[in-house]
């Protein structure tokens, strides 16, 4: 199964670091989080990835198509332009990175990416670029599995408003935006949705955020279940939440560093 990271945008409450490089490229213990969240997701052996961009992407391509030498010895034989790659500590990782240019929202780039065929197969994961987590990636499939479903996301209980989740049981039925979320669950991310989830895109569609429209009707449809996490999750919005999770990454006891 696929996976697609959204990892575009320009986001100023980074701009301390976004000025010179995209915010997926902000790094934790010297690694970009675009790897931490590659990296939890292959270590449940989900290697096949699809990277939506936008904003600067040519840093996130040239950091990729230049990954031997970020984590290999090589033998550069300048003279006669060869390049021996030694002790290749590299992930088995195949990533496909689609520049989905403008600032449009979630649903045109995903619209996108299906339209070119990157995606084959029925089903694919999505997450963002900026959470990390101790999810079990093979407890969410295993979860959307046995509810027989088109369509999961993971569910938790922030620390402010976002998109509430109206839940009965497992089954969401609809959202609610930007209310008084306290002890209330709502949609972080880490999903597996069916491709004919963008039937439910309407014409207004290349401004229509994540939440609104084509998961709203999946949820009218009982088509929409929530996988609950209460295990450790943290986004990275500012420049003090990035600095929290490198005290964490530096004592060497980082949740989400399953692998």
């Amino acid at each position: 199964m696929k996976v697609i990271i959204l990892a575009w945008g320009l986001w100023t409450r980074l701009s301390e670091e976004t000025t010179i490089k995209p915010k997926p490229m902000v790094e934790i213990g010297e690694k970009p989080i675009l790897w931490h969240i590659m990296k939890l997701y292959s270590h449940y052996w989900y290697n096949d990835f699809i990277i939506a961009l936008w904003y600067k992407w040519y840093y996130i391509k040239e950091w990729f198509s230049n990954y031997f030498l970020h984590n290999s010895d090589v033998t550069i034989d300048i003279k006669n332009n060869k390049m021996e790659i030694h002790n290749n500590n590299c992930e088995p990782w195949k990533v496909t990175l689609v520049d989905t240019w403008d600032n449009t929202l979630t649903w045109w780039r995903l619209k996108k990416i299906i339209d070119k065929w990157h995606i084959k197969d029925n089903e694919f994961m999505m997450t963002y670029w900026d959470w990390v987590s101790d999810i079990n990636i093979q407890k969410l499939v295993d979860f959307h599995k046995s509810n027989w479903n088109k369509n999961t996301l993971t569910a938790i209980v922030p620390e402010w408003k976002f998109w509430k989740l109206w839940l009965k049981g497992d089954k969401i039925s609809k959202f609610s935006e930007k209310k008084d979320n306290i002890d209330s669950y709502v949609n972080w991310g880490f999903m597996i949705l069916n491709k004919d989830i963008i039937k439910y895109i309407d014409w207004d569609w290349e401004n229509t955020p994540l939440e609104s429209s084509p998961l709203e009707k999946a949820a009218q449809n009982w088509e929409l279940v929530a996988y609950k996490h209460n295990g450790f999750w943290q986004a990275m919005d500012t420049l003090k939440n990035k600095q929290d999770l490198e005290k964490i990454w530096k004592k060497w006891n980082a949740p989400w560093k399953v692998w």
